[in-house]
């Protein structure tokens, strides 16, 4: 008799796939979940090997525009970095993920779900707080928390063991002893050689972007247009190439990240549950994009609105790194960086060379630059001699601390 209905986000890879046809034998009923949202993957493949297996139904589902538009976007236009470096390419996919994953459990009448992420990562608190946030009644099944599929699984060698003993096929490599993440925001590579943060990270690794010591001697020039805060055209100034549609815009500045080397980074961070982990990350476009939008702000919005956004940043990485996508404050946030962004208009233009993308002119339809204010050549629209008594006022306590400082001696 079958214990019910369980939808399986399945990546077609080893530990999803002896977690489907472990199910299988726990006697649910499985569905298998693919979200495409641009990582390098046969889908068609992928959907054979689950039906093979014994998944009821595969649902493939492409979200990549969907990804660009209310995943990617809303964080670049909020400047959200976590630990001041990583650009959340791995956090920010994981609730569009689980949304569509309890979206799928209702079309079937499934009340649970399932995921193969590991109890030390981030990944399993991702995909679970959102799942519980946006169904409170779903029951939830972790493999790799929970203590018979553990007994049975120590490793590696047990999950290639029981994949042969149920032919199950797997794709061993042994030029790649390490894990993968690729979505169309970023690749990352973690674990295994990888797992010493004293090694080197080898060139051969990078898959996303050439070695910077590699890419052209000839800058490319491009020109990214902002409205609200958000992208809307790309033109490249050397060939005349134009992207308004947001995918189409988004992998085109992936495209020339790739070409001239930008986006990469290898750093230790903190994970939500107390470790730390070593990432080494490829975020072309991306990168790109928040060099763009932190110009343009820099000439149109007003600084003090900026230094209160930049204290809400940090937060608003924080929350979609911890995976509280899904929640009131996120919401509260979110209407606070629409906010912040309603002037946000204008177009910056862009050197892209060697790993860098360097901001060289900008201009706004809502600048708050006057150039004969901020001119040292022109007296006008400023009168000097009132800095004196700005200055004065400003060094009030100045003054009075030292004389504290003096009289304690």
């Amino acid at each position: 008799m079958s214990k019910g209905k369980i939808v399986l986000a399945y990546s077609g890879g080893l530990d999803t796939s002896v977690i489907l046809k472990w199910l299988l034998e726990q006697g649910y009923e499985v569905y298998a979940y693919m979200a495409d949202i641009g990582q390098k993957e046969d889908f068609a493949a992928a959907e054979q090997k689950a039906l093979k297996i014994g998944a009821q139904k595969v649902f493939i589902v492409n979200m990549k525009k969907e990804f660009v538009t209310d995943y990617i976007f809303p964080v670049f236009k909020a400047n959200t970095i976590y630990e001041g470096r990583y650009l959340l390419g791995t956090a920010v996919a994981r609730p569009l993920i689980a949304k569509k994953q309890i979206e799928i459990a209702g079309e079937v009448g499934a009340e649970y779900v399932a995921h193969g992420a590991t109890g030390k990562g981030n990944d399993q608190v991702r995909f679970e707080l959102s799942y519980y946030a946006l169904n409170p009644r779903i029951k939830v099944i972790a493999p790799w928390k929970n203590t018979a599929f553990l007994n049975a699984f120590k490793g590696r060698t047990d999950l290639l063991a029981y994949a042969e003993k149920h032919g199950i096929p797997t794709k061993q490599s042994a030029s790649k002893p390490y894990s993968e993440d690729d979505n169309l925001l970023h690749i990352s590579h973690e674990a295994g050689i990888l797992e010493d943060p004293g090694h080197e990270c080898d060139e051969s690794i990078y898959s996303h972007t050439v070695s910077p010591e590699k890419a052209p001697d000839t800058p490319t020039k491009i020109k990214i247009q902002f409205k609200d805060g958000l992208p809307v055209k790309v033109v490249n100034l050397g060939d005349n190439t134009v992207k308004t549609d947001p995918l189409d815009l988004f992998e085109y500045l992936n495209q020339l990240g790739r070409e001239n080397g930008i986006g990469r980074l290898d750093m230790v961070e903190n994970r939500f549950v107390g470790i730390k982990s070593r990432g080494v990350y490829e975020t072309p476009g991306g990168t790109i994009l928040h060099a763009a939008h932190k110009d343009i702000e820099g000439i149109a919005m007003d600084r003090e609105v900026m230094r209160l956004r930049d204290m809400l940043s940090a937060k608003f990485a924080e929350l979609v790194y911890y995976g509280f996508w899904f929640s009131p404050e996120m919401d509260f946030l979110m209407t606070a960086i629409n906010k912040s962004q309603e002037l946000i208009d204008g177009e910056v233009t862009l050197k892209l060379f060697k790993g860098t993308a360097y901001p060289v002119a900008r201009t706004s339809p809502s600048s708050l630059y006057n150039q004969d204010l901020s001119s040292m050549d022109i007296a006008g629209g400023y009168n000097q001699e009132d800095a004196e008594g700005f200055i004065k006022i400003n060094a009030i306590r100045l003054m009075a601390h030292k004389n504290i400082l003096d009289r304690k001696k």
